[in-house]
């Protein structure tokens, strides 16, 4: 099956019309999107959206052989005018299978919100699945057979990307495609980045893809640290980065803090971000974690885990330092490298990077940020990937 993507963006468009956003000012040349269409085999089309057929003039292709038009999604504002000639479009009840001429087969898939899913097979017996804006399929417990093609709205929705692979409906050659792009997610590097750490990837309006064709699907990390100063967006940033990944276990080094408004409204703050499929445990013992088999963890943050093992050492105390404190602070940071070294799971952990900020006054603060220091240096030295996050901006370190 080939398909042609007339357009990769969300309804509305990439730029919005009188948008003054930065993300809209940027989008220009290959980075402006039309409202997403998809033509496959030059006979079937599905979402009829404005200047359809000038889209397929502009990439070479012709919906004179168009058979069938078929909508995902209800379509907001005036009707879309369709060229002369075209069947008129419709849409599938779910559940139900359309058997076209052209040797594909459409299957209609119910979803979580207003609209239809489809899955088409190909007169190859190739397969893919197409998800509207803002969509996630339902009822999809698995276990499902890869499809060849998965396009749907990845950094939209995040979570419906992880529930396809938690099920095996994408598997490791999958290819993800990004649609309905909107402004919510800068164009460019930035918006390619944030895929790849999904496993997905976008192409430019006009361009025609091979359904089942190897791609090289975007590596995912098996170890990142994210570092950044405070309010720097590195949570935010390592939450992302496994939002499309099923069976996240987050764990929380800080725990609870009686009596400390602040800090409960942070806890819930990153509570209510997270996605609810996630499961959450508070420990900072980290090594039995990492030896076990299972999902994703998301650490957050090594900053409160070294200030547990400080605590539990009696760090603070310059006697108790100088007596034993050091070696067995230093026996707790090695166990957690090698138990870090040797896990199979995908680890994500945040920490904070403070040494470049004012040197403090006391000496137990100087050794916290001392200590920190080479803790993430050690950690570092273990991961694929580092990033560090400055001003919401993530920049790359290693990876």
């Amino acid at each position: 099956m080939e398909l042609t993507l007339l357009g990769t963006g969300a309804p509305d468009g990439l730029p919005r019309h009188g948008c003054p956003c930065a993300a809209c000012a940027a989008a220009v040349g290959d980075e402006a999107r039309a409202a997403t269409a998809l033509l496959i085999d030059g006979a079937l089309l599905l979402d009829l959206t404005p200047g359809a057929a000038f889209a397929a003039a502009r990439a070479g292709y012709s919906l004179t052989g168009v058979v069938q038009v078929l909508l995902s999604h209800p379509h907001e504002g005036p009707a879309v005018e369709f060229p002369a000639g075209l069947p008129a479009p419709g849409r599938v009840p779910d559940g139900r299978e359309l058997a076209l001429i052209s040797g594909h087969r459409v299957r209609a898939l119910p979803l979580d919100s207003p609209g239809t899913g489809y899955e088409v097979t190909g007169p190859d017996s190739t397969r893919l699945l197409y998800l509207p804006p803002g969509a996630a399929l339902a009822g999809l417990n698995g276990p499902a057979e890869p499809y060849d093609m998965v396009l749907l709205d990845v950094l939209g929705r995040p979570g419906a990307l992880a529930h396809l692979r938690a099920t095996g409906a994408v598997g490791p050659t999958t290819d993800v495609l990004a649609v309905h792009l909107d402004h919510t997610v800068p164009p460019g590097p930035e918006l390619h980045r944030r895929l790849a750490a999904a496993g997905a990837r976008a192409v430019r309006d006009g361009e025609t893809v091979v359904v089942g064709e190897y791609h090289a699907v975007p590596d995912l990390p098996r170890r990142t640290l994210v570092l950044g100063g405070a309010r720097s967006g590195k949570s935010l940033e390592a939450e992302r980065r496994l939002a499309a990944l099923p069976d996240v276990l987050y764990v929380a080094t800080g725990g609870t803090r009686e009596g400390d408004p602040d800090w409960a409204a942070r806890i819930a703050a990153h509570r209510e971000r997270r996605p609810g499929s996630w499961r959450t445990t508070e420990t900072c013992d980290l090594p039995p974690l990492l030896a076990q088999d299972g999902g994703p963890l998301l650490i957050d943050c090594l900053a409160l885990w070294l200030t547990d093992a400080m605590d539990s050492v009696g760090a603070w105390d310059d006697d108790t330092w100088d007596h034993g404190g050091r070696r067995a602070l230093h026996e707790r940071v090695d166990a957690l490298i090698a138990a870090l070294r040797a896990t199979t799971r995908t680890v994500v952990a945040v920490s904070n990077e403070v040494g470049s900020g004012v040197v403090p006054a006391t000496a137990s603060g100087r050794r916290f940020r001392d200590e920190l220091g080479r803790l993430n240096a050690a950690f570092a030295a273990e991961c694929e990937q580092v990033l560090l996050i400055v001003a919401g901006q993530a920049l790359s370190l290693r990876g």
